[in-house]
């Protein structure tokens, strides 16, 4: 079991920069895969990016690339996300979720479905006004 816990979301104007941060419970934090989330008003769900167990390898929605880093300190048991250059699109509430991993393979590729996922924060809301 692990418990997620967002921070760092705000009211931000267009261009601006935000750092969120998920603050996991237990001790095998490092045994899962992290990955953020997030869901405007009357919209799905949807994949931001996802962190394997090390950080040494990372994944992005297209939506996001280049603007966004997802990374991970294992010793702190916390995920971030470094969100710059943002967009009025990019509101939304964040989540912060997480899938036990095991294996050498699970590293190879990050899941971007939220039915993969089996923890969930209970999200950050983020607003950027133009």
């Amino acid at each position: 079991q692990v418990q997620l816990v967002e921070s760092g979301g705000g009211l931000v104007q267009a261009e601006a920069s935000l750092r969120l941060s998920c603050a996991a419970s237990g001790r095998t934090f490092s045994t899962y895969v992290m990955g953020w989330f997030r869901q405007a008003p009357g919209k799905e769900r949807e994949f931001v990016a996802a962190v394997s167990r090390s950080g040494g390898s990372r994944r992005y929605a297209d939506s996001v690339k280049g603007r966004v880093t997802i990374s991970r300190d294992n010793a702190k048991n916390t995920v971030y996300l470094q969100m710059d250059r943002l967009k009025p699109e990019d509101t939304a509430v964040y989540y912060c979720a997480a899938y036990y991993c095991s294996g050498v393979a699970c590293d190879a590729y990050l899941q971007d479905r939220t039915y993969q996922y089996d923890y969930w924060g209970q999200g950050t809301q983020v607003t950027v006004s133009s």
